[in-house]
C-alpha cells in the first residue's frame, strides 16, 4: 500500500520558517515525481514546488521561487519543503502528491497525502 506522510505544519508569525516533510512509502521512489501543493479556504488548490527523483530537477511556482526550497532525502524516501520569510498569504493546508513517471498535476496524480496546516499570523 502506497503511503505519504505529511507533518511539519504549524503556526508561525509572518517572517518565520518551517520545514514540511513529505514521507512516502510503497513507492518505487526513482521513478516518480513529487509535488507540493496547497489549498486556503475558500480558494482553489495550486502547485507551489516539484521534484523529480531520478535526477532531482526542481521546479517553483513564481510565488514561492526564492522563499521555498524543494529537496529530497532519497534513503529515507523523504521530501522536504523548507519555507521561509512566510507571509499571511501562505497560510494554506500543504499536500504533497506523487506521480509515476512525471510531475504531479492538481488533476494528474497518481497519489495524494493528507495535508499538513500551515498558518501565518501577522
Amino acid at each position: 500500500e502506497v503511503q505519504l506522510q505529511a507533518s511539519g505544519g504549524g503556526l508561525v508569525q509572518a517572517g518565520g520558517s518551517l520545514r514540511l516533510s513529505c514521507v512516502a512509502s510503497g513507492l518505487a521512489w526513482g521513478d516518480y515525481g513529487i509535488g507540493w501543493f496547497r489549498q486556503a479556504p475558500g480558494k482553489e488548490r495550486e502547485g507551489v514546488s516539484w521534484i523529480t527523483n531520478n535526477d532531482g530537477s526542481k521546479y517553483y511556482a513564481d510565488s514561492v521561487r526564492g522563499r521555498f526550497t524543494i529537496s529530497s532525502d532519497n534513503a529515507k524516501e523523504t521530501v522536504y519543503l523548507q519555507v521561509n520569510n512566510l507571509r499571511s498569504e501562505d497560510t494554506a493546508t500543504y499536500y504533497c502528491a506523487a506521480k509515476w513517471g512525471r510531475l504531479p498535476e492538481i488533476d494528474d496524480t497518481d497519489y495524494w497525502g493528507q495535508g499538513t496546516q500551515v498558518t501565518v499570523s501577522s
